[in-house]
């Protein structure tokens, strides 16, 4: 018979076993992102390829090839009154190299034409070693308000004396986010004049590791909010991780040489289009309006990431937005660009990504968890850069469209089909359509695709 003690043992290397089956099955950034006539593969092929290169278990390309669908249950559990679940495409883009690696990223998203701007636009930097990263440690910001409060430098002061055994108290919880590292690494204090009066805002700088870190800030705050209460002689009111984590901020950095940007694979004609791309770039610095729809292209690329791995890409756009307006006072654009001393385009984006690959839906969506095996990521840090590098990316294509045929040349000819679908065509009508639509000289409008659908029909 088996005593306590042995089935203790037992269970222990059983799990001891699983975590060593699980490190062992982590996969790793592919060999080469650079997969030559990837899109024309039917989506079947396209998946067993990525599954061979990725290193995929049957029961990730599973949750790929069922449209990445939620079983009721799972759903359920998720979120609250839960009616049925709805898919989006989800995509891979090609020829990323990050640091010296190679990836193949995944996109969730509706819209055609943003996989193959990123790609390509990927493709022109491998020249110059692709893009770099220098991102910040995984520091999330939880706020405290104090209210009611007699003296509020002196009550400032006061959180600022007890500042260690606050700290002490954050990390005396039992998380394995602190047995790896993390935890309450600082506390600062704020001062502001509101409608209600002046406040004092107390500010945790935590350490999440992996995590997100939503839960992990929030239970800290809430855990020393007394304390505080009890140091100011004031009443603690909300107590609220903030989105705008400007102490988690991904640096990435990507250099575009003129041949490589230009139509003709020539000089004069590169620059000509670099001098277009600044111009674009100088016109997001300078206006709002075009700084929202410059934006919007940057996080087509950051968001649809987001959701393919399970992330709180609404929390993220939220920090990215905030901090293209916080860095200066004014609304602008998250990415910077420059021509360098040799006549090269240098772009750059530093912005907040408080993303994590454990817990949350990285760890509950089977699709979610499938495609960050396709990324092999390590560490959120490592997701955070490979996310802000396709933003880069993703804005370059923008703006080159922009400054050279105009967006909606490469749009359209990829939207056509999604136009031929809402007119009715069906199975090989489908490319027919399209094709012949695009052929076409002039705008391409929906009733131009239903004319064409018709006579198509009636040959």
């Amino acid at each position: 018979m088996v005593n306590a003690l042995e089935k203790a043992l037992i269970v222990g290397l059983f799990i001891k076993e699983t975590l060593l089956a699980q490190v062992r099955t982590t996969t790793m950034p592919v060999d080469d992102s650079r997969l030559s006539g990837f899109y024309k593969l039917s989506v079947e092929e396209r998946r067993a390829m990525i599954a061979k290169l990725a290193n995929l278990t049957a029961e990730e390309v599973s949750a790929l090839s069922k449209t990445g669908e939620l079983d009721e249950e799972a759903a359920d559990r998720m979120i609250e009154n839960v009616i049925g679940t709805m898919s989006l495409p989800v995509g891979i883009a090609t020829n990323f190299v990050i640091d010296g690696k190679s990836y193949l990223i995944p996109f969730c998203v509706e819209e055609s034409s943003i996989i193959a701007a990123a790609s390509n636009m990927a493709k022109r930097c491998l020249v110059k070693g692709g893009f770099k990263t220098n991102n910040d440690d995984p520091i999330m910001i939880a706020q405290i308000q104090v209210l009611d409060i007699e003296n509020v430098e002196e009550a400032a002061e006061s959180v600022l004396t007890a500042k260690y055994e606050l700290m002490a108290m954050c990390n005396s919880l039992p998380s394995t986010m602190i047995k790896l590292g993390g935890g309450c690494k600082d506390i600062v204090v704020r001062t502001l004049d509101t409608i209600s009066g002046k406040i004092l805002v107390v500010h945790l700088l935590v350490d999440t590791r992996d995590a997100m870190g939503a839960n992990a800030v929030n239970t800290m705050a809430e855990l020393v909010s007394g304390k505080i209460e009890e140091i100011t002689n004031g009443r603690v009111h909300l107590r609220i991780l903030s989105n705008l984590a400007t102490h988690r901020l991904a640096k990435v950095e990507a250099t575009f040489t003129p041949e490589e940007l230009s139509d003709d694979g020539s000089r004069e004609n590169g620059s000509k289009i670099i001098t277009g791309i600044l111009e674009a770039h100088n016109f997001a610095m300078a206006d709002p309006y075009r700084a929202t729809t410059h934006n919007k292209g940057i996080m087509n690329a950051i968001s649809a990431i987001a959701l393919a791995c399970g992330q709180d890409w609404r929390a993220i756009e939220a920090g990215c937005h905030a901090w293209a307006a916080v860095e200066t006072g004014n609304y602008t654009s998250m990415t910077r660009w420059k021509r360098d001393d040799e006549g090269n385009l240098v772009g750059t984006i530093e912005t907040p990504m408080a993303v994590g690959i454990v817990g949350g839906a990285s760890k509950v969506h089977p699709a979610a968890r499938a495609n960050l095996s396709i990324l092999g990521v390590q560490s959120a840090q490592e997701l955070a850069g490979i996310m802000a590098a396709a933003g880069i990316a993703q804005n370059l294509g923008a703006m080159r469209a922009l400054a050279t045929s105009g967006i909606q040349a490469g749009h359209m000819k990829l939207h056509a089909r999604n136009m031929a679908v809402s007119a009715g065509a069906i199975g090989e009508e489908v490319e027919i359509v399209a094709n012949l639509v695009n052929s076409q000289t002039g705008p391409v409008t929906q009733q131009l695709v239903k004319e064409t659908l018709e006579s198509i029909r009636n040959q």
